[in-house]
């Protein structure tokens, strides 16, 4: 494993008494507080020992308590050590949200492994990628044919060595799993009867022991929790090292700005996925920290959401801007009851300001924006609960969070107060670096400060907004997609000569790539076709919402292809 290759600290340019922000902080948060670096899992071993009666999840119907999940954990982790698995075995999740996913990410930090974290929506391409740079050894998954099939074909083309195999009818309450079995029983895969079973462990195995794993010594500010794969400005995916530290400590920043929420009180709602960075912080470790239920879905269904907000009253609901605007603008939003909910934290993309009014008029919750990255586990910024609302901010560094923003031309100077610059961060949930790739490390610090390749500004109260974008990054639902993997994949298809991929206005996700193409000479092709030939080579996520075929793409003077052009087209149609 390469580390980070960060030079030591360098004397700040402003003493921490000068930061802006702090004359106007939020009252009763305190920015020099001090937090304490703990293995993650002691979060959870903590909560069992103080709440165990409580409940830790609600799947479906089906509701566990925190001893429940505990045990689970702890027979989950004596499980994989007898697989082999030691301090920093690299282990993947490819889990819906589901119990499975709260017991085998714990039980692998409690082993000494390292979580990576994978996409279910990946193509077997995508997946084989991150398997082989990560050097994940054993994947954990569920039965259902819709993942088992890319884990089989990673076990069969040797990229991956072993896989831990669990069942999803067992998750779900008596009734729904018979019926589930029943009428849904293509859904399963037939495991056992893989040609790669040799190579599978079954869960029912894995869990039948005893539960006294040898939990090794843990160092949180150098030893690797997760492996959390984000893209870069070439869309080449990267291993963001999240420390134990770094996740612990996150989840302290953020519980300390949300006074709201008392430990064994509330219910989270987990409508994002924990294998995004966001919802693994603040859904999933926010929740267990704070002893609270987790009502869980396995993926996200406006109607099932719903339902179970109604039905469960949940408290507290992190989502990205396009839940809220699609539960805001439900047809049937009225027969809903959304008024349990206390705080809501929007994340992922910005926050319109008329969406966020309009639910916390809907719902009488506060919706606060925050903004933070992979690489910062993730919250660096959030906005105030009670103050000031300024619209399109992303809100104020969180506690023990510095943001300097520094001059485009030369960033080893900071620019004046209010004047654009690139967002740099410091702070104790900034990673490690990326797995692997030192040189990339070094090229996304400057001294001891984070390059977000985010342009902004900070105002009088500290107060930071977004202007622009060095990298070359379009966000779909609060996921960073990446023109160049796209524009790779199209290529690919015969009939095509050149392509530009942009991102533009979108209603539901709010920004979608779109392609222009140009084709070969003597070559036809349809949207239709250019898309059904992407299915098998990018994920859903990516997959473009427009296909525009032009005769000639704008090009620069020395012929490479431009964008600027294209953007600026879409911008006078009001698409960007």
């Amino acid at each position: 494993m390469t580390e980070a290759a960060q030079t030591p600290p360098t004397a700040e340019t402003t003493s921490a008494e000068d930061y802006t922000w702090l004359a106007h902080y939020p009252e009763g948060i305190d920015w020099h507080q001090q937090f304490e670096a703990t293995p993650v899992y002691t979060m959870l071993d903590d909560t069992v020992a103080k709440y165990p009666n409580q409940s830790c999840c609600d799947f479906l119907g089906k509701k566990m308590t925190y001893r429940e999940i505990g045990e689970l954990v702890n027979r989950a982790a004596e499980g994989l050590q007898k697989l082999g698995v030691k301090k920093g075995s690299r282990v993947g999740l490819f889990l819906p949200n589901s119990p499975t996913y709260i017991i085998f990410y714990n039980a692998i930090l409690k082993s000494g492994a390292t979580v990576v974290n994978y996409n279910p929506l990946y193509t077997v391409e995508e997946l084989e990628y991150q398997v082989k740079n990560s050097g994940t050894e054993l994947m954990v998954t569920l039965d259902l044919k819709a993942l088992f099939d890319k884990v089989e074909a990673l076990v069969e083309s040797e990229a991956l060595q072993h896989a831990v195999i669990c069942s999803f009818p067992d998750l779900l309450p008596g009734l729904k799993s018979f019926l589930f079995k029943l009428l849904k029983g293509k859904e399963v895969a037939k495991a056992s009867s893989s040609p790669i079973v040799s190579r599978l462990t079954f869960e029912e195995t894995l869990l039948n022991n005893p539960g006294n794993p040898e939990v090794p010594e843990i160092d949180p500010h150098n030893d690797i929790a997760v492996l959390q794969y984000t893209g870069g400005t070439t869309g080449v995916p990267k291993g963001a090292m999240l420390t134990h530290a770094n996740l612990t400590i996150n989840v302290q920043q953020s519980m300390a700005w949300t006074t709201r929420l008392e430990e064994a009180q509330e219910k989270v709602m987990g409508l994002l996925p924990f294998f995004h960075v966001f919802a693994m912080t603040a859904v999933l470790n926010v929740g267990v920290k704070l002893g609270a239920e987790i009502v869980m879905l396995p993926r996200f269904e406006l109607d099932q959401a719903l339902k179970l907000i109604n039905a469960h009253k949940p408290t507290f609901m992190p989502a990205v801007p396009t839940i809220f605007n699609a539960m805001m603008h439900h047809p049937k939003i009225k027969n809903f009851d959304l008024t349990s909910l206390k705080v809501c934290l929007s994340g992922g993309a910005p926050l319109p300001l008329e969406v966020k009014r309009g639910f916390e008029d809907m719902t009488g919750c506060k919706v606060v924006e925050a903004y933070g990255l992979s690489e910062t586990s993730p919250a660096v910024t959030i906005n105030p609960l009670d103050g000031p609302v300024k619209e399109s901010s992303i809100g104020q560094p969180i506690p023990g969070t510095i943001l300097s923003l520094r001059d485009l031309e030369n960033p080893m100077q900071e620019v004046p107060q209010g004047e654009k610059g690139e967002i740099c961060i410091k702070g104790p949930q900034v990673m490690k670096g990326y797995w692997n790739m030192p040189d990339e490390t070094a090229n996304t610090f400057l001294e001891d400060y984070l390059r977000t390749g985010d342009v902004g500004y900070m105002d009088e109260q500290g107060f930071t907004f977004i202007v622009d974008r060095i990298k070359d990054l379009i966000i779909c639902s609060g996921y960073n997609v990446y023109p160049r993997r796209i524009e790779e994949a199209i290529y690919e298809f015969p009939a095509v000569e050149e392509v530009t991929v942009i991102g533009v206005k979108d209603d539901y996700r709010g920004e979608a790539p779109k392609a222009f193409i140009k084709l070969r000479d003597g070559h036809t092709a349809t949207a239709d076709e250019i898309l059904q030939f992407l299915e098998s080579k990018i994920s859903k996520i990516e997959m473009p919402e427009y296909i525009e075929f032009r005769d000639e793409l704008p090009k620069t003077m020395i012929g490479k292809l431009s964008k600027k052009e294209l953007v600026e087209e879409e911008r006078e149609r009001g698409h960007v």
